[in-house]
């Protein structure tokens, strides 16, 4: 068992010292010689902190407070107009070998990257709190857990990670008795001068978020917005943790998590890899529009899964919270993240309603008067411009959602009985389709694209690779990424038990440009029909890309045979062009590519011209 000393804290800010084990806080003290704070405050994650944390940030001018009559416990943030998303360009993967970090990260020699981050950083939390924050991925008793630290100098950082992940001192006891752990820094880069007013929203225009997969740390510079700062989230449960998973004989994946039970009363965990912003959060709280079928949350970011002790893939959701994209969110969207925003959320970058309430694009027509937007500034509704950023966000607690599975929190994990890929597209991928057999669903997988969105830097509408949604998250070499998946359908073939994988695309238009499938609560007919397949109920129609519906639930709504004949067949010309690009882009991966995708991809193209 490591040694453990008492942690120096103030008794203001914790009801009692925190025992931590000597490698924390010597880490903790090092990063302290490094950055200067004024003082050192280890969290504990109770309640009583989070209290303290918030009326921190009311002083500040970080938090507005709602009106309490209309969203009680809840409070609006602005960042900087220059922090409003993930900084992509400003991420880096940091291996001793380029080769292990892949084409398509950002690498930086680690030695080189710590050296510019020891020079750029010096200092940075001058005036400031360091927050040591003690926090565990997944439930505490998981064997599917991985337990971490982040240290960080934004108290909006630490409230966010309360409601994100479990914060506990429990944490520090696993590390004493052994437990991996991995080191989170974080600053926002703005030092303050003794007497120097704060801004509510400090950050720098210099931003590095940067990985260290061989030493497994995190160091985010200059950034207090989103994954940039909440380094828990995708930095160490995508990017940090697929390496640990590739190591260790598991996956970390940018997936939904969620339970289906049919009429008959039985149940389906599946999981659904999603870029951001094509729906995740309203797919894993979908309420179906079938009598008789029910949708149950269990996760809309993440999902880490393992062979368990049964030989079947298990999953759990490593969050505890839900980071969600507002704008777009409304009762007829997604009611039951409307319910569960009522109370007890933080908002970040939405309006603000003259009676102390929020809004946002999508939430509700006609635009309210008297808005203020996310800038501070009167909203002008002729303007053409949005009152609320594209990428502006809801934080609130997992346990606040209506549709919560109760096995949300299940150590074991849940058996996942089918993967489902998908991405926003206007055109050529079908509304839904199954892949042939584990590989060739690795295949579709590897081949994901979708049009950009707001949630991340780029030309929006540009259409974008994003191989299992995974393209900004990966910590590693994508082919040897394709290659883990291929060896994890090897690994569960032995037990006979491989989920069933699928593809959908709920974003087909029309010539006029409006949508073809109505979406939401309709997709669950999407889910009838794979769950038919999982109990060989109906038979399928070969593909040239895969296995279409024969027949697809369309009773009651309003669509044409034409309509229903584009949604369900392929356009082989509009295909080949897409695998054109596909193979251009599977191309960077070299020598690593495995030869497994590169025989799918040509019997892609011989079913396609046969």
């Amino acid at each position: 068992m490591t040694p453990t000393i008492d942690a120096p804290t103030r008794t203001t800010q914790t009801s009692s010292a925190v025992s931590a084990p000597v490698e924390v806080l010597e880490w903790v003290h090092e990063a302290a010689a490094w950055l200067t704070p004024r003082e050192v405050v280890w969290c504990d994650g109770s309640p009583a902190e989070a209290q303290r944390l918030t009326a921190t940030l009311v002083e500040s001018g970080t938090f507005t407070p709602l009106n309490p009559e209309k969203r009680p416990g809840s409070y609006l943030a602005r960042s900087e107009p220059s922090d409003v998303a993930r900084v992509e360009s400003r991420t880096f993967v940091c291996t001793t070998d380029p080769l292990d970090a892949g084409p398509t990260n950002n690498w930086v020699d680690p030695q080189e990257m710590k050296d510019t981050l020891r020079e750029v950083a010096r200092g940075s939390m001058a005036g400031r709190t360091l927050y040591v924050v003690p926090f565990s991925m997944g439930p505490l008793d998981s064997p599917l857990s991985r337990p971490g630290v982040q240290i960080t100098d934004s108290a909006y950082v630490a409230l966010s990670l309360h409601t994100m992940v479990r914060v506990s001192t429990t944490v520090l006891v696993r590390i004493a008795e052994g437990a991996s752990w991995t080191r989170c820094t974080h600053t926002v880069g703005a030092p303050l001068a003794e007497g120097e007013i704060d801004s509510a929203w400090p950050c720098n225009d210099t931003k590095y978020i940067s990985h260290f997969p061989e030493s497994n740390e995190i160091i985010s510079f200059g950034s207090a917005y989103g994954g940039n700062a909440l380094l828990p989230k995708k930095a160490f449960a995508l990017r940090m943790a697929s390496v640990l998973a590739k190591n260790e004989g598991w996956l970390a994946e940018h997936m939904l998590l969620v339970k289906v039970t049919s009429p008959e009363g039985k149940s389906y965990t599946m999981v659904a890899a999603f870029p951001s912003a094509c729906g995740k959060t309203n797919f894993a709280m979908m309420q179906p529009s079938l009598p008789g079928w029910k949708i149950e949350t269990l996760g809309d970011d993440i999902a880490w899964l393992a062979p368990g002790t049964d030989g079947r893939l298990r999953a759990i959701n490593p969050e505890a919270g839900f980071f969600g994209v507002a704008p777009g969110t409304s009762t007829s969207t997604n009611p039951v993240a409307m319910t569960m925003l009522e109370k007890n959320t933080v908002f970040t970058n939405v309006a603000l309603t003259s009676d102390g309430d929020v809004w946002w694009e999508g939430m509700s027509k006609p635009t309210p008067e008297g808005l203020t937007n996310w800038l501070g500034e009167s909203h002008d509704p002729d303007s053409g411009e949005a009152a609320a950023h594209p990428n502006s966000r809801f934080t609130v607690g997992l346990e606040a959602c209506p549709s919560l599975a109760s096995e949300w929190d299940d150590p074991e994990g849940v058996v996942v009985d089918a993967i489902i890929f998908g991405g926003r597209r206007s055109s050529t991928v079908p509304l839904v389709l199954e892949s042939r057999n584990w590989n060739h669903g690795v295949f579709l997988g590897a081949t994901i694209a979708s049009e950009r969105t707001a949630a991340a830097e780029g030309e929006v509408g540009e259409v974008r690779r994003d191989p299992f949604a995974m393209l900004p998250f990966l910590g590693y070499n994508l082919g040897d990424y394709l290659q883990h998946w291929l060896s994890m359908g090897d690994t569960l073939r032995v037990t006979g038990r491989l989920p069933r994988i699928f593809q959908v695309n709920w974003f087909q238009k029309g010539e006029d440009g409006s949508f073809l499938w109505p979406g939401f609560g309709e997709n669950s007919r999407v889910l009838e029909w794979m769950v038919d397949r999982l109990e060989g109920r109906v038979a399928a129609q070969d593909s040239p890309i895969g296995l279409l519906p024969k027949s697809l639930n369309t009773e009651g709504l309003d669509l044409d045979s034409s309509s229903i004949d584009a949604l369900t067949s392929v356009d082989t010309a509009a295909v080949e062009a897409d695998l054109d690009d596909a193979e251009e882009f599977l191309a960077r991966c070299e020598d690593r590519l495995p030869v497994a995708i590169t025989e799918e991809l040509a019997a892609t193209r011989i079913r396609l011209r046969s």
